[in-house]
């Protein structure tokens, strides 16, 4: 039996017992070549062997054993020799089918060959799969086929075009494309808008002795009949929508009401009271888990997937990437009888509750992600058995599958308007609303978290009301106006990245993960907390995508792309015929699809020559004060300001890498400018008489002197001088740098002494990875930069005489970044250092270097245990060894006997 991981295989093998040998493929075996090396030699002359996919001849794709998989297909062609059957028992959903597919055709077994699909790892669920195997499911494979091939043809004919037009490096992709878009459209929105305020005026209401409570909060709703305005009747231009019939209260019309209503009699004029249901959430598919583990627990999703892999294959859930929302028959009554033990009878529903939905763009049906097994452990049971963030996910999986299965929840919502009339003669109205829930039903398992960036309610929130009647009357404890000002809508997430992406209907669940992962690692978006920001680099790829190339990056073809695709799995689409329409141009899609406006290589292949790399690469932003218009330019060296200057050259001026766009202000430009990309003066080198500048560089802040120009036009490039230069200490700010701090900076490297021993010259230095001590190859770390000017002879004699450190000794005395909490999983303390690589975020055990989108100021606890979490999944790096060819055996006696019985045989 061959299946993907080694952790799934141990599992699975300790229950068929010793009648099957069990062995992992870990992951796909073969692939697309990925380098030109990689394309096999009988292909390199081939037009499309870049593409690794011959498009003259039915879009057949040329694969390869990558190479970091070829011991693995020795290893299981070996075992293959000494078996009587194979059954291949990855995954249900394509990317298995594909996987048991390729197996197929690089093995060539000569044994039957069966497929075996299960959707959890338990015993009996095993044993029912390997008694209930089917052929090999050839759409399923198109369909996974098909989809690597386009992404491949999308991703090999665009990206060129990126790096001819913005900069190297640069990668497109069919939805990490369209992601990218849709967090930069988020952040265009923030750019424009602009904030409205408005007021109100809440009140603090006394119902009297006899009520419970006695005091509420009620907020003005309207004056004269007119309702006032709130937040949802602005547009983002920061103007009244123009159907909005409102009234706008500033800050002193507030206040002279509030005045005015100061000792006016307040009546309740309605009381309207209704009742309140709410029904339990569906179990969770693939996207609600991400979404919820993100709110809920902080996780990234690619975090959340990678933990739940670990229980699905350890046979703690079932299988985790599924688009379906049902649970089986055993598996409502696992939950059904949980809740009964642990609420009793009036906590469970009262008819089993199945949960169906209709999914754009559904994957095979799976069941929806739940506790393993015929009957569900409660964490209470598992708890000893797995990690903390294992425990944690299992334990909001079961929460949710319970709750599934329980009672509504009950309660009350109240709706209230008190009246009055003021000294100035408006009659005001107040609202206040309340909700009581009488009966918690599945509140009692599990309340879904809300977006703290949407804002919102939690289910079991409550707001007490006093039972009130219309003609009571009320009084006002406490009267305050209230300024507001509307916000613009925020920033992306993962969890609500990942909601829309699905509400659109783009991508496959089951890949935003990686896809979140891949916009980051690209440096397309950077995280600033939990929000995901774009970087400008993104914003000029968008733009490229978006003008010259729309469709491929507009949201209704994409989600359209995907139903074609889906066609292609179910029998109804034939790949060849698809491919050749998208690619080459045919009657597929919608109307303005890729394929019906003449395919991917017409659309790239015309016009690129006539992109204006320039235009591409300017963002406006605004105009200044004297109305000179300000953009942002992507450059090789990374993205900076511009204007005309006023002396009709361009002005420019570095941008600071940690700077959300919408955040770039006329006021923050005006500043930047201030400090041009020539550098700030600093003074004038009294030994040298050269010009000190302070500027800002692509590795950061740092001093240099201007050198006067040469005369000698002859000379080389190679043999002019270069100049003095020295990066900042972390202390140091270009706006606070003075010319003495320059010229220390500029001294270094320091001669400390000579080494009586060896004669040997030893300097201080400033590196790119910190302060340290040389003599000759022998280099040795000091604490601080200050110590670079102080440091003596004898306290470099005494750190020589001290044997080296190296790896984990260097980095445990290495002075700390930053202190912050204790690790989730080892309970050590965490802190951040500085290390050769960078700074890295460390527990003791686990060092994680932080991504290009962290920072040392910002990292929050959450951030540094997810770091740590990931490394930790990956395990220590393997050791390098070096492997010796060994002949095989010779045989004796012709083959070897099976060292297993038929693959029927029980256990």
């Amino acid at each position: 039996m061959i299946v993907e991981s080694p952790a799934k295989a141990r599992k699975i093998a300790s229950y068929l017992g010793r009648n099957f040998v069990v062995e992992s493929s870990r992951g796909h075996i073969r692939d697309l070549p990925r380098k030109a090396a990689e394309v096999p030699a009988k292909y390199k002359g081939e037009s499309w062997s870049n593409l690794g996919v011959n498009v003259d001849n039915d879009f057949e794709p040329i694969y390869i054993v990558t190479p970091d998989k070829k011991s693995t297909v020795t290893e299981l062609k070996e075992a293959l020799k000494t078996v009587d059957e194979l059954y291949l028992a990855t995954d249900g959903d394509r990317e298995g089918e594909a996987i048991a597919w390729h197996l197929l055709e690089a093995l060539k077994p000569k044994v039957p060959v069966s497929r075996m699909v299960f959707h959890e790892i338990t015993e009996s669920a095993i044993r029912a799969a390997a008694q209930n195997t089917r052929p090999l499911d050839q759409d399923l494979v198109d369909a996974q086929e098909t989809r690597r091939i386009l992404d491949r043809l999308y991703g090999y004919e665009v990206s060129p075009v990126l790096w001819k037009k913005i900069t190297r490096g640069l990668s497109a992709g069919r939805v990490q494309s369209v992601a990218t878009r849709i967090v930069v459209d988020r952040e265009r929105e923030r750019m424009k808008f602009v904030p409205a305020s408005y007021w109100d005026i809440s009140a603090k209401l006394d119902a009297g002795a006899e009520a419970e409570p006695r005091n509420f909060g009620a907020r003005l709703l309207s004056v004269d009949g007119t309702r006032l305005a709130t937040g949802r009747d602005f547009n983002q231009d920061g103007r009244l929508k123009s159907e909005s019939t409102v009234l706008r209260l500033d800050e002193a019309e507030a206040r002279r009401l509030a005045g005015a209503l100061t000792g006016a009699a307040l009546t309740v004029s309605s009381v309207e009271e209704k009742p309140y249901t709410r029904r339990p959430y569906a179990p969770f598919m693939t996207s609600t888990l991400q979404q919820e583990a993100g709110r809920k627990l902080r996780f990234s999703a690619e975090r959340a997937m990678r933990i739940a892999q670990r229980l699905y294959e350890n046979g703690y859930i079932t299988y985790m990437r599924t688009d379906s929302t049902t649970l089986s028959e055993t598996a409502i009554a696992a939950a059904r009888t949980q809740a009964r033990e642990l609420y009793g009878d009036a906590y469970v529903s009262p008819q089993p509750r199945q949960y169906t939905r209709k999914v754009k763009n559904a994957q095979e049906a799976h069941e929806a992600i739940r506790p393993a097994g015929e009957e569900f452990r409660t964490p209470g049971q598992v708890a000893g058995e797995l990690e903390s963030d294992e425990f944690r996910l299992y334990e909001l999986i079961w929460q949710r599958t319970v709750a599934s299965q329980m009672a509504d929840a009950r309660g009350t919502t109240m709706s209230v308007r008190i009246t009055g009339t003021a000294a100035s003669g408006e009659e005001c109205t107040f609202a206040a609303s309340g909700r009581t829930i009488t009966f918690a039903g599945f509140l009692r398992a599990y309340v879904e978290a809300v977006d703290s960036e949407e804002g919102g309610e939690a289910d079991d929130a409550e707001r007490r009301l006093p039972q009130l009647t219309k003609g009571q009357g009320v009084t006002a404890t406490e009267l305050d106006p209230d300024g507001h000002t509307t916000s613009p809508r925020p920033r992306y997430t993962e969890a609500s990245l990942v909601k829309t992406l699905e509400e659109l209907g783009i991508g496959r669940p089951s890949t935003y993960a990686s896809i979140i992962n891949t916009i980051q690692d690209r440096g397309y978006v950077w995280k600033k907390g939990s929000a995901l920001v774009p970087s400008w680099i993104a914003f000029s790829v968008v733009g490229l995508l978006e003008r010259h190339f729309g469709r491929l990056v507009d949201y209704d073809f994409t989600a359209a792309m995907e139903d074609e695709l889906d066609r292609i799995a179910a029998g109804e689409q034939q790949r060849t015929q698809w491919l050749t329409g998208f690619y080459f141009g045919g009657d597929i899609g919608a109307v303005g699809s890729v394929g019906r406006s003449g395919g991917l290589k017409k659309l790239v292949g015309s016009g690129v020559d006539t992109i204006d790399a320039r235009e591409i690469n300017s963002i406006p932003l605004f105009n200044d004060g004297t109305g000179r218009p300000v953009v942002v330019r992507v450059g090789r060296y990374g993205p900076y300001l511009e204007r005309d200057g006023e002396n009709g050259e361009p002005q420019r001026a570095n941008l600071p890498e940690d700077l959300p766009p919408d955040e770039l202000t006329v006021e923050l430009a005006e500043k930047l400018f201030a400090t041009p990309v020539e550098g700030r003066t600093l003074g004038t080198d009294p030994v040298t008489g050269h010009e000190i500048v302070a500027k800002e560089g692509r590795f950061g802040p740092y001093v240099t002197e201007v050198l006067p120009e040469s005369d000698d036009e002859g000379t080389s490039k190679a043999k002019k001088p270069k100049p003095r230069s020295g990066s900042l200490f972390k202390s140091m700010s270009i706006e606070d740098v003075s010319l003495d701090d320059a010229l220390k900076l500029l001294s270094l490297p320091r001669v400390v002494g000579n080494d009586p021993t060896s004669g040997e010259e030893i300097t201080a230095q400033n590196g790119r990875y910190g302060p340290y001590l040389k003599k000759g190859t022998d280099s040795r770390s000091l604490a601080n930069e200050e110590d670079l000017f102080t440091v003596t002879l004898d306290d470099a004699l005494k750190l020589y005489a001290e044997p080296k450190r190296r790896g984990r000794q260097a980095a445990a005395s290495a002075p700390s970044l930053k202190e912050l909490g204790n690790d989730p999983v080892s309970g050590k303390p965490m802190v951040v250092k500085d290390g050769r690589f960078g700074p890295y975020v460390t527990d003791g055990e686990f060092n994680a270097s932080l991504r290009k989108s962290d920072s040392v100021e910002t990292l929050t606890d959450e951030r540094a245990a997810e770091l740590l979490a990931e490394k930790r999944a990956k395990g220590p790096a393997p050791k390098r060894t070096t492997t010796t060819r060994r002949k095989a055996p010779a045989k004796a006696g012709g083959k070897a006997p099976a060292k297993r019985s038929t693959a029927k045989t029980k256990s």
